[in-house]
């Protein structure tokens, strides 16, 4: 069973195919960030960028310098440790190789739009010292720590708190933090500023949105083998999570904003991130909580296929680099 104590290093007869079908997809799309230019950003920034967008992007990319390592970290002494499926440690594999790509893009992002050193630290640093940010981290390593002392899941309780952190980095952290920071980026390309980040969030939502695909059919394989963990209690302990973690990530939101933004607000965000908690609940097996709508015109989704056809569809343009700029971004219903 997926969540056995006993180590199961055997791929024939395959168990779980779904999983290994993800990794195959996953590696289908091969980007780089040699294929990145930030140059037209650098003239935004120089030129169109208004002092109350700069201190949102500013945020933006304190927040991003390290929250893929965050996600890493869990993966690593978590997810692998525990999720007893060859197939799905392959795919993990690969989801680790997008972390570093991801850990590598904001790398080159700080470089490119902050020149002064001491700022550039103060970004990298803003997990501990700024308070939004550091609010984030601290939800993160609060569900990490929890299980940091689990050598098996060989309980039901266990197993139960296993659950909770792989809920709360698909769910909270991939889930909510990571889209609502993706809808500032879109927002900001609507008004036709910054393409290269755009067009880097463009790939790196691609990944993120598989990554949590792939986590969500993990707890729907967990909930069809241990059903009797999927209690009431653990929905409450659900649903006061992503509640948190929607407060967590408006107290970002608060700060991003701090000095206002027209076509933004607090509330807008608020309805958006309530939104995408829904999807979280229904991709989980629950149902909605807030039935929120989605707020934002430049968020609306584009195409409600199947994510394995998104992938095989667009999957010329995604490889090709700057080409894939020339389209319009497509999003499936995960969003």
């Amino acid at each position: 069973m997926i969540l056995s104590p006993e180590l199961d290093l055997t791929l024939r007869p395959m168990k779980y195919p779904q999983f290994f079908q993800f990794y195959k997809n996953s590696v289908k799309n091969i980007w780089t960030t040699d294929e990145l230019d930030f140059s037209v950003d650098l003239e935004h920034l120089r030129d169109r960028i208004d002092p109350k967008e700069a201190h949102l992007i500013k945020r933006l990319v304190a927040f991003f310098a390290t929250a893929d390592n965050l996600v890493a970290h869990n993966l690593v002494l978590n997810f692998y440790k525990h999720i007893n499926s060859p197939e799905f440690r392959m795919f993990l594999g690969k989801q680790l190789f997008d972390e570093m790509l991801h850990v590598e893009t904001y790398l080159l992002l700080v470089d490119n739009y902050i020149q002064d050193p001491e700022e550039r630290k103060a970004a990298f640093d803003a997990y501990q010292t700024t308070p939004s940010i550091k609010l984030k981290a601290d939800f993160c390593f609060k569900y990490m720590d929890s299980i940091d002392s689990l050598d098996k899941l060989d309980t039901d309780d266990k197993r139960r708190q296993f659950i909770e952190n792989l809920i709360c980095f698909a769910a909270c952290v991939e889930g909510l933090f990571f889209f609502g920071s993706f809808a500032y980026v879109y927002f900001l390309r609507s008004k036709g500023l910054l393409p290269g980040l755009a067009t880097a969030t463009n790939w790196i939502f691609r990944d993120e949105t598989m990554h949590l695909e792939a986590a969500m059919m993990a707890v729907g394989t967990i909930r069809q083998e241990y059903p009797h963990l999927f209690d009431a209690a653990l929905e409450k302990k659900v649903e006061a999570m992503i509640a948190e973690a929607i407060e967590v990530e408006m107290n970002f939101c608060q700060d991003a904003l701090a000095m206002g933004v027209s076509g933004l607000s607090p509330n807008l965000m608020r309805e958006y991130l309530q939104y995408c908690a829904d999807q979280r609940f229904v991709q989980l097996g629950f149902k909605k909580r807030y039935l929120s709508r989605n707020p934002f015109p430049f968020m609306v989704l584009q195409d409600v296929q199947p994510l394995t056809n998104f992938f095989e569809k667009r999957v010329t343009e995604y490889q090709k680099g700057f080409e894939a700029t020339k389209s319009a971004v497509v999003f499936n219903e995960a969003f």
